[in-house]
Protein backbone atom coordinates (compact mmCIF):
# COMPACT_ATOMS: atom_id res chain seq x y z
CA UNK A 1 0.00 0.00 0.00
CA UNK A 2 1.50 3.08 -1.15
CA UNK A 3 1.27 6.29 1.63
CA UNK A 4 2.02 9.81 1.77
CA UNK A 5 5.60 9.44 3.17
CA UNK A 6 6.37 7.19 -0.38
CA UNK A 7 5.71 10.27 -2.29
CA UNK A 8 8.51 12.21 -3.76
CA UNK A 9 8.58 16.04 -3.98
CA UNK A 10 6.63 17.85 -6.84
CA UNK A 11 4.56 14.73 -6.96
CA UNK A 12 0.73 15.40 -6.74
CA UNK A 13 -0.84 12.48 -5.04
CA UNK A 14 -5.04 11.82 -4.11
CA UNK A 15 -6.13 10.45 -0.56
CA UNK A 16 -7.53 7.01 -0.58
CA UNK A 17 -8.11 6.69 2.97
CA UNK A 18 -6.73 7.74 6.53
CA UNK A 19 -5.98 4.79 8.43
CA UNK A 20 -4.72 5.00 12.22
CA UNK A 21 -8.03 5.30 15.39
CA UNK A 22 -8.76 8.11 17.83
CA UNK A 23 -7.32 11.67 18.10
CA UNK A 24 -4.63 10.93 16.28
CA UNK A 25 -6.59 10.17 12.54
CA UNK A 26 -8.93 12.67 13.71
CA UNK A 27 -5.88 15.63 13.74
CA UNK A 28 -4.92 14.55 10.35
CA UNK A 29 -8.43 15.00 9.10
CA UNK A 30 -9.41 18.21 10.69
CA UNK A 31 -6.06 19.18 8.82
CA UNK A 32 -8.10 18.57 5.78
CA UNK A 33 -6.46 15.76 4.75
CA UNK A 34 -9.95 13.17 3.68
CA UNK A 35 -10.55 10.70 0.83
CA UNK A 36 -10.27 12.49 -2.51
CA UNK A 37 -7.55 15.40 -1.53
CA UNK A 38 -5.36 16.31 -3.88
CA UNK A 39 -2.18 16.84 -2.41
CA UNK A 40 1.22 18.10 -3.49
CA UNK A 41 4.52 17.69 -1.77
CA UNK A 42 6.42 20.99 -2.14
CA UNK A 43 9.63 20.22 0.15
CA UNK A 44 11.08 17.54 2.95
CA UNK A 45 13.36 18.44 4.87
CA UNK A 46 17.32 17.65 4.87
CA UNK A 47 16.93 14.70 7.56
CA UNK A 48 13.09 13.84 6.04
CA UNK A 49 11.24 14.69 8.97
CA UNK A 50 8.78 17.07 8.49
CA UNK A 51 7.40 17.23 4.45
CA UNK A 52 5.50 20.55 3.59
CA UNK A 53 2.58 20.03 1.63
CA UNK A 54 0.44 22.10 -0.69
CA UNK A 55 -3.67 21.31 -0.27
CA UNK A 56 -6.84 22.74 -0.02
CA UNK A 57 -5.16 26.49 -1.07
CA UNK A 58 -2.76 26.06 2.12
CA UNK A 59 0.34 24.98 3.25
CA UNK A 60 0.50 21.94 5.75
CA UNK A 61 4.39 20.52 7.77
CA UNK A 62 3.35 16.91 8.79
CA UNK A 63 5.36 14.50 9.87
CA UNK A 64 6.51 10.92 8.63
CA UNK A 65 4.87 8.78 11.05
CA UNK A 66 1.73 11.16 10.15
CA UNK A 67 2.24 10.67 6.97
CA UNK A 68 2.56 6.87 6.84
CA UNK A 69 -1.11 6.47 7.65
CA UNK A 70 -2.59 8.46 4.82
CA UNK A 71 -3.14 5.97 2.06
CA UNK A 72 -2.75 6.91 -1.20
CA UNK A 73 -5.10 5.67 -4.50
Amino acid sequence: MKTLKDAKVGQTVVVAKVAGEGPVRRRIMDMGITKGVEILVRKVAPLGDPMELHLRGYELSVRKADAEMVELV
